[in-house]
Order: C-alpha cells, then sequence, then structure tokens
C-alpha cells in the first residue's frame, strides 16, 4: 500500500471541500487511474468435481468472478504415470492423454467468455522423472518429455486459454526437487529455466506463434543464501534469489554465463503475508509479500537492464489468500481476513506493474494436523470447510478499505459483479454511536472501483449495492487501518 499522501497535497483536498461546499464533510475523490486488473479465482476442489461445480459455477458468477486459475497437473494426464518405464506413445499428440476432469471446467469457463490462466505443473510421470524406479514425481523432470507435453498441451487448450504459466512454485521442495545442490548452491532455478524454455518450444511447436507465458509462479518465501550443506529435501529458495539463478544473474543483477533473454508475458507471483497483515514488511530482503512488490518490480527492471528479461515486465498475481481462524498457527479473526483482503487487493490495484489478483480458495481446506506436518492446509477460502459463509464472503464482490489520511479518510472500493459503471451507498458508524448512517452515494469507474475522501469521524463503515436484477450486495462493517 502507498504511504502517507503529502501534507500538500491533504490541504488541496481539504480546500476543495469547503469551497465545494461538502456540508456531510466529504468529497468524492477524482477517479483512480484504473488500469484494469484481472482477479484469478481458484477453487479446485469444487470445480474440478462434476457433483459441485454447476453449483460452484453460478456461486462464483453472483460474486463477480469473471476468470479462473487452473493447475494442470501432468501427472493426472499422462499415461501410465506410476510406471517407470514410458509406454510408447506420441507424446505431442493430445490424444495420447486423458484431460478427465479438466476438460469439462475449462470448457464452460471458456463458454461464459471467463479468462483462464492454466498453471502445468508436477506432480510429473514417474518416467519423466531424473530416476523413476526411485525418488519423488518432483525430481529433475524432464524438460524434453516437459516440452512434448506442452505441444499436446497447445494444441489442445491453446484456442481456449489466454495465459499459461509453467511451473507452480517451483522454488518450493513440495513442486520441484532438489531446491539445492549437495554444496548448498542453488539447483532448482536452472531446472526451472530449462523446464519454462522446453515449455515456451512446446507451445510453439503446437502452433501458437506467440505464446503468452508467465514466468515465475514462485513462493513469498525461502533461504535468503545458500548455507552449505543442504542436509534436508524441505529447504526452499527465496524467491529473488531464485529469479536471479533462473536468469543467470549475480546478487548486483550482472550476467553470468552465457544465457540469452527469456521472452516470457510476465512474472507471476504469489506475496502471501504472514499473520502480521499486508501492510507488515518482512527483514528479508528475498521475501515477497505484497507489502514489497515493489522489491519484485525494481528486481525485473534490473534484469531488463541486462536483457535478461523484456523491459517493464508485467507482474502477475496469480495466488493469493489471507489465513484466517481455526488455523491458530497462521489464523487472523476471521472479520480481520476480509479486512487484509481487501487491503492486498488495493496494494495490487495501485501498483501500476501489477495485472492481476487473485483469491485461492472458496471453501477452506480441512485442518487435521499440525504445522509442518502437511495436513494443516490453507484455511484462506472464503467459506468455512462446512461450508458456512465468513465475512469474507460478503466483502469479496465489494471489497473495502480505509485508510487514516491526516485528520480523514480515504475510502477505496471496488463493485466485482458490475461489470462496469454504477453507483455505490457507503455507510458510516459515527464516533460514539451504534448505528450506521448513510455516507454518501459514490459513483465507480467504468470498471466499477471507486474512491471516496470523508472527513466524517467514524469507527466503521461498510458499503451496499444493488444489482440491476435487484440482488443487494451488502459488504461487512470495516476498520480504518
Amino acid at each position: 500500500m502507498t504511504g502517507k499522501e503529502p501534507m500538500s497535497h491533504l490541504r488541496k483536498l481539504v480546500c476543495a471541500a469547503l469551497a465545494g461546499g461538502m456540508l456531510a464533510g466529504l468529497a468524492p475523490s477524482p477517479a483512480p487511474a484504473s488500469h484494469g486488473q484481472a482477479v484469478f479465482f481458484e477453487a479446485p476442489a469444487q470445480l474440478l468435481s462434476p457433483v459441485t461445480r454447476p453449483r460452484t459455477i453460478d456461486t462464483l458468477r453472483k460474486l463477480g468472478v469473471t476468470a479462473l486459475r487452473v493447475e494442470l497437473y501432468w501427472h493426472s494426464v499422462a499415461p501410465a504415470a506410476n510406471s517407470s518405464r514410458r509406454p510408447a506413445f506420441d507424446a505431442t499428440n493430445p490424444t495420447g492423454y486423458n484431460w478427465g476432469q479438466f476438460d469439462p471446467l475449462i470448457e464452460e469457463a471458456h463458454g461464459l467468455g471467463w479468462k483462464i490462466l492454466l498453471t502445468v505443473t508436477s506432480p510429473v510421470p514417474r518416467w519423466a522423472t531424473a530416476n523413476p524406479r526411485a525418488g519423488s514425481l518432483v525430481n529433475r523432470p524432464s524438460s524434453r518429455q516437459f516440452e512434448e507435453f506442452m505441444t499436446a498441451v497447445g494444441r489442445h487448450y491453446g484456442s481456449e486459454v489466454a495465459l499459461f504459466a509453467l511451473w507452480n512454485e517451483p522454488n518450493h521442495h513440495e513442486f520441484l526437487q532438489p531446491q539445492f545442490n549437495a554444496n548448498g548452491t542453488p539447483a532448482s532455478p536452472r531446472i526451472y529455466r530449462s523446464l519454462f524454455q522446453a515449455g515456451y518450444a512446446g507451445l510453439r511447436a503446437a502452433g501458437i506463434a506467440q505464446p503468452a507465458v508467465l514466468l515465475g509462479e514462485t513462493a513469498p518465501e525461502g533461504e535468503a543464501y545458500a548455507r552449505p550443506p543442504i542436509r534436508s529435501s524441505s529447504g526452499n529458495v527465496g524467491p529473488l534469489l531464485f529469479l536471479r539463478e533462473a536468469l543467470c544473474l549475480r546478487s548486483d543483477y550482472r550476467r553470468f554465463g552465457a544465457c540469452g533473454e527469456i521472452r516470457a508475458a510476465g512474472y507471476a507471483t504469489h506475496p502471501y503475508p504472514n499473520a502480521a497483515g499486508p501492510l507488515y514488511v518482512p527483514r528479508n530482503r528475498e521475501t515477497i509479500t505484497i507489502s514489497v512488490l515493489s522489491r519484485l518490480s525494481q528486481a525485473l527492471d534490473l534484469a531488463a537492464r541486462v536483457h535478461a528479461v523484456p523491459a517493464q515486465m508485467p507482474i502477475y498475481v496469480t495466488e493469493f489468500g489471507i489465513m484466517s481462524k481455526p488455523n491458530r498457527y497462521q489464523g487472523v479473526p476471521a472479520a480481520q481476513q476480509a479486512e487484509y483482503d481487501a487491503i492486498s487487493e488495493r496494494i495490487a490495484y495501485q501498483n501500476p506493474r501489477v495485472a492481476s489478483f487473485a483469491q485461492y480458495l472458496l471453501k477452506d481446506d480441512p485442518i487435521s494436523g499440525r504445522a509442518g506436518s502437511g495436513k494443516v492446509g490453507f484455511q484462506t477460502g472464503l467459506q468455512y470447510f462446512n461450508g458456512a459463509p465468513k465475512p469474507l464472503f460478503a466483502s469479496f464482490p465489494v471489497p473495502l478499505t480505509v485508510t487514516r489520511r491526516g485528520g480523514g479518510f480515504s475510502l477505496w472500493g471496488f463493485v466485482r459483479p458490475a461489470g462496469g459503471a454504477t453507483t455505490v451507498t457507503v455507510e458510516v458508524e459515527p464516533a460514539g454511536s451504534s448505528r450506521f448512517r448513510k455516507l454518501a452515494q459514490v459513483p465507480t469507474d467504468a470498471l466499477g472501483y471507486w474512491t471516496l475522501t470523508s472527513f466524517t469521524p467514524g469507527t466503521h463503515w461498510r458499503v451496499r449495492w444493488t444489482s440491476p436484477t435487484g440482488t443487494l450486495y451488502a459488504g461487512p462493517s470495516t476498520r480504518a487501518y
């Protein structure tokens, strides 16, 4: 989120409000400089099941969703995926695969006109790993065989997918191994570079002349430095270290080796914050959370100077969420989850380099283990595991943030289901009162975003919007930050 506005700017706003006779103590702010960021929603458990898909699609439509992220697991569609011996088949031909549960979802989303981001990722067929007879299904996947697979993917889904991404969180040990070499130097970045180039070549071989492919999809945290010896497979490479190594750059962003420029449509990141919230700035300079997206844009600019990536590469937030209770390790109260999520979306929106935001999960994962057990899952959903709605369910279609600005408040919001210009009702709970009253009717811009500057003292705010069909969207109360 941007810092406090300069006092001279605040004085101008106050003077403008007084000169305009704003008796209610508020002023509609100029429409924000909108760049129209997509918001990718991901709900794999419900969307990939033919039983729950229809109801889930209907729910997402009411929430204003128009874009999906779908993770396509190579192992899930490949023939004889658990065999150590590759079967005899044309790996570039889509008919050699069982696209199963992915086809109905992608076809329906495409038919609705929704933008689809397809992330092709691990686990991989056992016969495509470095050691098919032993080891994990993420161990040094064959780039040659991945290129053939991506040719089949491109031929099968090329006309239905707006964006491709190659690998989910390649800097995380659960998705790509090894992360480090035996001497402690990073291993996963070079493995990933080979996979990315192979996947890109496969899409071109499928007949897509200029594939729109995202680089990265990196997890937010990892080791800041390679500290030998790495004795465990659970270590992760820090996202900025990973970026530099994948692009063949030293710590000062100067080239080493003979690597060429990587052509990508953007860099994807998963900038999850910790329980301290989206405004917390992590001390580890290699970490990329939502509050420090500028670290990533600066790194990409430095990489572009030496022609490692194209200039002004956009940033895509492709997986994101705020963990809530009942996760007792990282979760925040459910009401605060809604506030933090809206603040995060505003941060992304206000950064001109960010081309997308994301919401990971409609319904929480179940909790069945301790931290680090791999069974706690994600409690980032709009609903609890039992389907009961959280405050985020009401907030997601009409997110609202309130920021203290000197003697007033700066409000920002979005009417997601509107799909265009509309008017939203803003209400305030004045200091010393227990009831909300109407603060303003605020027009949005052409995409549904709006801002407001208010000098009315308040403790909580909320928004109301009625769709053209008569559906009332009532956001939860929100505090000022």
